[in-house]
């Protein structure tokens, strides 16, 4: 069976910015497939060619064996496509945009309402008001709704959690979830890599090329010989003493604190006992779990 979809040496130019370097890779009929990767990657980039909206210069894309640049007015039937940007009509109120765009696709909006109930419940009781009124998680939820109205086989999601706070980023995978359950191939784009565990494989972009693709558990596999956490009180000073070590390969910022990964041979106590003679007397140096984040700054760096 041919993958639900399918990328293979796709490039996208825009002038002398290569925005898509031979990107290959596939996504299976329900999978939940992630694409992380920071501002600038790429990801919209592939996004607009995945929805019809523009055409690679080389390579090619398919979407339910269908060619995403010959069979385009086909392809628009079976996808449901949620921009990075709020796109919905703002003076609109809940109700209206919903219509609006089940009459886009010709269906009644009570025919598919059980493939939007889980999304659109919160919204109900809010049909009159304005989208442009509506709350961050709110307007994520309608963009949802009117994505899925026509019950796509494909989703596919550009950065949905961008500047959405905590708790309805975590409502909306709760969500994701759901529709993945009922046979709904999904994939997502995030520039935040706690989200990447959410899916159940990943692919790592940027500068346009693709870096890796696993299952989450399978990344970050091994990063864990010679990771280490790093803290004291006087962190810039303790970050600059690390990297002039020669036994140090790198160190960086991860939060409140530093990782540090070690050359062969490294010793964290030996490490501490030079950094506490040389003035920094608080420091701490203890093994830690690699994560998404530390295998992407080792792959760009």
């Amino acid at each position: 069976m041919s993958p639900a979809i399918g990328i293979t040496g796709v490039t996208k130019r825009y002038g002398d910015l290569t925005a898509l370097d031979n990107v290959c890779f596939d996504v299976e009929e329900g999978e939940m497939f992630g694409l992380i990767g920071p501002d600038g990657a790429g990801k919209s980039t592939l996004y607009r060619i995945l929805a019809t909206l523009t055409a690679p210069d080389s390579g090619t894309a398919t979407v339910c064996g269908l060619d995403t640049v010959k069979d385009y007015s086909r392809l628009r039937t079976i996808i449901g496509y949620m921009p990075e940007r709020f796109s919905l009509y703002q003076d609109l109120t809940v109700s209206e945009n919903l219509r609006f765009f089940a009459s886009l696709f010709g269906v009644p909006i009570k025919e598919n309402y059980d493939i939007i109930a889980p999304v659109f419940a919160q919204l109900e009781r809010f049909p009159d008001r304005k989208a442009g009124a509506l709350s961050g998680g709110m307007k994520q939820k309608l963009a949802l709704s009117c994505a899925l109205i026509h019950r796509p086989r494909i989703l596919l999601l550009d950065e949905p959690t961008t500047g959405v706070d905590a708790v309805s980023r975590s409502e909306f995978w709760e969500m994701l979830s759901t529709l993945r359950e009922k046979g709904i191939t999904i994939l997502v784009s995030t520039s935040y890599m706690d989200e990447a565990t959410r899916c159940g494989r990943i692919a790592l972009i940027d500068k346009g090329k693709i870096l890796r693709v696993n299952t989450p558990e399978g990344l970050v596999a091994g990063l864990d010989e010679n990771l280490y956490n790093a803290s004291a009180t006087r962190m810039f000073e303790l970050l600059t003493k690390l990297r002039q070590l020669p036994e140090v390969e790198d160190c960086y910022t991860f939060g409140a604190t530093l990782h540090v990964v070690g050359r062969k041979g490294f010793d964290p106590v030996a490490v501490c006992q030079k950094l506490q003679s040389e003035g920094l007397e608080d420091v701490r140096i203890y093994p830690v779990r690699g994560d998404i984040e530390d295998l992407f700054i080792k792959l760009t760096r």
